[in-house]
């Protein structure tokens, strides 16, 4: 095979993580969508959904430039990494730091000037705990998945306030949801490839275990999930359409859980992680479908 070519514009490009940066301007529309209650083509014309995904995506791609600026070093160490821009050295760090930071500043500009201020400060808190926090305690503790999880859960929330104008208890449920998900999501993840994080310095819960506490943080993660994604149906902003897609969506990653604690194997952590790649967007789809009904 022939060594993969690569342009400037292309590393940039790559160095924004485009697709998590699509994966949160997804669930900041789906927050949006249900903190205004209104029609998709009065979404879709509302100049502050699109301040807001601008702002948002701007910040968010800021946010990767600057992690991928701080873990540069270690992601030499790891097979799927190595080829990223910047430890294999096609961009310059200090040329990638300036890149990064001016993505970020543009962002919350754009989102103080056009959407309000409580969603420029939830941004901030996004990029802080996510490039300040979470970046450097994945060397420090296995709790860096929980403390990720907080920034990781964000995009919604600053969906719903800026388009509702304020934190309200129905945007921090779909905050919740996606806060559970991420623990047997990243649990399953990390378990699969545990030998490229221990070689990075990564301390994952994975870290000198033989399977079975980090099974144990899928099936108590998995467990709370079920429990958390009924809530919006106990709140009331749900019904039982919804319910029924929460039940049936958390049986599926049970089974899927309990498969994991059994066999420890890489194969039964990659079902628990496509089944909650499937899992999320049913979710979502859910508590679309109930609120048009």
């Amino acid at each position: 095979m022939g060594k993969q070519k690569h342009s400037v514009l292309g590393d940039y490009y790559a160095l924004t993580k485009p697709r998590i940066v699509f994966m949160v301007l997804v669930t900041v529309t789906w927050g949006f969508y249900l903190g205004r209650q209104a029609s998709v083509l009065a979404m879709l014309v509302n100049p502050i959904f699109w301040a807001t995904m601008l702002g948002t995506g701007l910040a968010a791609a800021g946010g990767a430039v600057l992690n991928q600026y701080l873990e540069r070093d270690h992601d030499r160490g790891m097979a799927r990494t190595c080829d990223r821009p910047l430890p294999a050295g096609r961009i310059q760090p200090m040329h990638a730091l300036v890149y990064g930071l001016w993505l970020a500043l543009a962002g919350l500009g754009i989102l103080l000037a056009w959407v309000n201020l409580v969603t420029a400060f939830l941004v901030l808190l996004t990029n802080f705990l996510y490039v300040l926090v979470y970046t450097p305690m994945k060397r420090v503790s296995a709790l860096n998945t929980t403390f990720g999880a907080i920034p990781g859960a964000m995009p919604p929330l600053i969906g719903w306030t800026a388009a509702y104008g304020a934190v309200s208890t129905e945007g921090v449920l779909l905050f919740l949801i996606l806060f559970v998900w991420q623990h047997p999501h990243v649990y399953a993840i990390t378990w699969m490839y545990r030998d490229d994080f221990a070689r990075a310095g990564f301390r994952m819960l994975s870290l000198h275990d033989d399977g079975r506490r980090t099974s144990r943080g899928v099936w108590f993660g998995t467990l709370s999930l079920v429990a958390v994604s009924v809530l919006p149906a106990v709140w009331g902003s749900s019904g039982l359409a919804y319910l029924a897609v929460a039940l049936a969506m958390g049986g599926v990653m049970l089974i899927y859980g309990r498969r994991l604690t059994r066999a420890c194997t890489v194969e039964a952590a990659r079902k628990v992680m496509f089944a909650s790649i499937v899992y999320l967007p049913i979710i979502l789809a859910g508590i679309l479908i109930d609120s048009w009904l």
